[in-house]
């Protein structure tokens, strides 16, 4: 199995709160859809953080362990140039520039590519998320919870990356608003071929989703597998799926 992501053995802290990751190790494989579940402080952001460089920026630092994107070391890297390489995040909160339109919105994202290349980007964009176009001319201010999470997934998507890192991307939204953003992401998967890492609370619908699911526990991997045996198991239906272990 070729590895689009591959963390091993990663450990990380902040200061003076003790260990966030203790010896996490997981893999995303090249085309696949991992989910990465957990409740709140189980340590889901800070691996994401880990991952693209950021972790640094929230007072976070690595303690051990390694990071390798399409096969290569990258924890020596700074975030910029995680992203030349392919690696795209959609944050927690989605962190859209209210006050810019949708299309400078999602320029922000396309300012790594060369001139030529951002205006099909922006095709691109448009072409998955039609909306987006129809009110690429309005303040993303004013777009409801669902279109600027759309603006969000846009903005991390018109590079065409290699992998897409995506930070709880149900918070704070309707449920038939989420599911129908998921199905858009599945289309997005099967038409750029990126690979994903999704971490998600709302467990059921991230287990429909992805093929592979880990559980973050106080910083550790406690159940990880096939999604489908993931969802099927009793603790898990117990924690997360609202369901009572026999």
């Amino acid at each position: 199995m070729e590895a689009a992501l591959a963390i091993d053995g990663l450990s990380a802290s902040y200061a003076r709160k003790g260990l966030a990751l203790d010896d996490v190790s997981l893999v995303v494989p090249k085309g696949g859809i991992v989910a990465l579940l957990g409740a709140n402080g189980a340590g889901k952001t800070t691996l994401i953080r880990a991952a693209t460089g950021l972790i640094g920026l929230h007072g976070g630092r690595i303690a051990r362990g390694a990071v390798r994107f399409a096969g290569e070391p990258v924890l020596h890297l700074p975030a910029h140039k995680r992203v030349r390489l392919g690696m795209a995040q959609v944050p927690e909160g989605r962190l859209v520039f209210k006050n810019l339109t949708v299309e400078d919105n999602l320029l922000v994202g396309a300012a790594i590519l060369p001139s030529a290349r951002r205006r099909e980007g922006l095709e691109t964009v448009y072409d998955l998320f039609p909306r987006l176009k129809e009110r690429r001319q309005q303040k993303a201010g004013w777009l409801s919870g669902g279109e600027q999470q759309m603006l969000a997934l846009g903005r991390a998507l018109i590079g065409r990356p290699k992998i897409l890192l995506v930070d709880e991307l149900s918070l704070g939204l309707a449920p038939i608003i989420v599911r129908q953003i998921y199905e858009q992401l599945r289309k997005v998967g099967e038409t750029l071929g990126a690979s994903m890492l999704v971490v998600e609370q709302n467990a059921r619908l991230a287990l429909e989703f992805a093929s592979y699911a880990y559980v973050l526990e106080s910083g550790r991997v406690t159940v990880s597998g096939p999604a489908a045996e993931v969802a099927a198991s009793e603790a898990m239906r117990a924690s997360y799926l609202g369901a009572e272990s026999a």
